[in-house]
């Protein structure tokens, strides 16, 4: 089960090998990204200046006309020395009182390209569902389901991914950016100082997370409010994982089981094209009643053993012996390995419907990467470095890091970081009666299960109107959007939480 936020969102990039630039120690303390590029004894081109691309798009019989821009903006640190740059993709149109949203990804590791050319982006590329190949066209078409009719967007890439970089040394990268409370203390200051540049600062303003973004979002949010003096109108959590803590002490507590169990049904119930919200209702309904009850009562209750396995059958699909074996316990990997091994396949941990040949079957472990973050790299880096660099014309010398298991080698957490991020998500909400929360979630995901969002919200106080925090669920898996009456669903939802002001 998940044990930490680093172990857990980055366990499938194993296979997946990234190298970033690393830079000689020097007494000297350079101001500028040139002079530490210089004095540590090889050449990085400066950033170049922003850049701006006119493009169009037509959304529901409607043709959207919109500024794309690509520029970097400096990393300070207490001296005001220049630590790094962080790269933004932002997406503007004319209009007064236009709000405007900071999307940024998670991993620790990710760039923003998966909200950008996936889920909220005014262009966008195939990727995340079964049958895509990562050879095919890396080709970019207009996104039915942006959010940029009723938003400017702006794409946050941290440093390490994308093509955001530290210009120190990665001693100093590890201290200054790959901890969890830096982590949110920079990004917070790349919103207020986009803001302040580009005179946003009287627009309304939402905030937009996936996965561990999802856990950056209350943070930032948090840290906005109480910091920096900026105030978020609402906030979307796409898949996100709110509490590590949760899907601990699986040796006693049935909470880490109660956690992935309606994904697998859920995975069960599509496969058999019987997956509603009414069919999950009731999936929910024993997870939370039955399942949990006779888990706790252990050998107590012989039937009670008894009762969950066939039951726990039923609702999966799975071979019985299995169920039996695993005491009722499905364990995420096991089950992905199990739920296709007849066709010698693999489910992928962000949708278990999504899967890939297992190149070593008779392995006692799973062996290879997943099968969606295998298949996802290759469309999504190609089509971004072809829209920055030739589309907007960001000339820039660097490699693109879609997903950067270097910066997951160096990432260290904090002592609150597995306290997760639900207290600030409660500090946010009893701050400001204004705010809005929407946390979306694919069915299918294993990686950051829905119920543990369902769970949460329901333990938190009303504050007044209890629909200022909601939890949606869609047919999908992490990265649901992929899936064209999903993402159609989430922009509805997601356009209800900003008109609701």
């Amino acid at each position: 089960m998940r044990k930490t936020l680093q172990t857990v969102l980055m366990t499938a990039l194993t296979l997946v090998v990234f190298d970033t630039s690393t830079f000689a120690a020097d007494k000297h303390k350079p101001e500028s990204p040139q002079e530490v590029a210089n004095s540590a004894g090889f050449h990085l081109p400066a950033f170049p200046a922003e850049a701006h691309v006119s493009q169009s798009i037509a959304v529901n019989g409607k043709t959207l006309k919109y500024t794309a821009s690509v520029g970097s903006l400096p990393v300070r640190d207490d001296k005001g020395n220049v630590i790094g740059e962080v790269v933004f993709t932002a997406y503007t149109m004319p209009g007064k009182d236009r709000p405007v949203t900071f999307a940024v990804n998670g991993g620790p590791g990710a760039s923003s390209v998966y909200l950008n050319l996936g889920a909220i982006g005014p262009k966008k590329v195939n990727f995340g569902v079964e049958g895509d190949h990562p050879s095919d066209p890396a080709t970019l078409h207009d996104n039915p389901g942006t959010w940029l009719g009723f938003t400017d967007l702006v794409f946050i890439d941290p440093v390490g991914t994308g093509f955001s970089r530290a210009v120190v040394d990665d001693k100093e990268a590890t201290k200054q950016f790959y901890s969890t409370d830096n982590d949110i203390k920079y990004l917070s200051r790349i919103v207020y100082d986009w803001l302040v540049k580009n005179g946003r600062m009287t627009s309304r303003k939402y905030l937009a997370g996936e996965s561990y973004g999802g856990f950056r979002g209350p943070r930032i949010t948090d840290y906005l409010q109480t910091q920096l003096g900026v105030a978020m109108n609402g906030v979307v959590l796409l898949s996100p994982y709110l509490d590590a803590a949760a899907s601990d002490d699986e040796n006693v507590s049935p909470l880490p089981w109660m956690l992935t169990l309606p994904s697998i049904a859920a995975a069960h119930l599509e496969r058999e094209h019987r997956l509603t919200p009414e069919a999950m209702a009731s999936v929910i309904a024993y997870t939370r009643g039955e399942y949990a009850t006779d888990l706790m009562k252990g050998r107590s209750d012989p039937q009670a053993a008894n009762r969950v396995v066939t039951k726990v059958t039923e609702m999966t699909g799975l071979d019985p012996l299995f169920v039996k074996r695993s005491g009722g316990r499905l364990e995420t990997q096991a089950y992905l390995r199990e739920v296709y091994r007849a066709e010698g396949k693999l489910g992928s941990r962000y949708d278990s419907n999504v899967t890939a040949w297992d190149p070593f079957p008779f392995a006692p472990h799973q062996e290879t990467g997943d099968p969606i973050l295998n298949g996802i790299i290759a469309p999504t880096t190609s089509a971004m470095v072809n829209f920055v660099t030739q589309t907007v014309g960001w000339k820039v010398e660097a490699r693109y890091n879609a997903l950067s298991y270097d910066v997951s080698r160096m990432w260290h957490e904090d002592d609150d970081a597995n306290q997760g991020s639900v207290s600030q998500l409660r500090e946010s909400v009893a701050n400001d009666p204004g705010l809005r929360i929407l946390i979306a979630h694919g069915w299918d995901d294993l990686s950051c299960p829905f119920m543990a969002s369902v769970l949460i919200v329901d333990q938190m106080p009303a504050m007044g109107d209890p629909t200022r925090v909601q939890v949606k669920e869609y047919a999908g898996g992490h990265m649901f959007y992929a899936r064209q009456d999903s993402q159609a669903a989430l922009t509805a939802d997601v356009k209800a939480l900003y008109d609701a002001r």
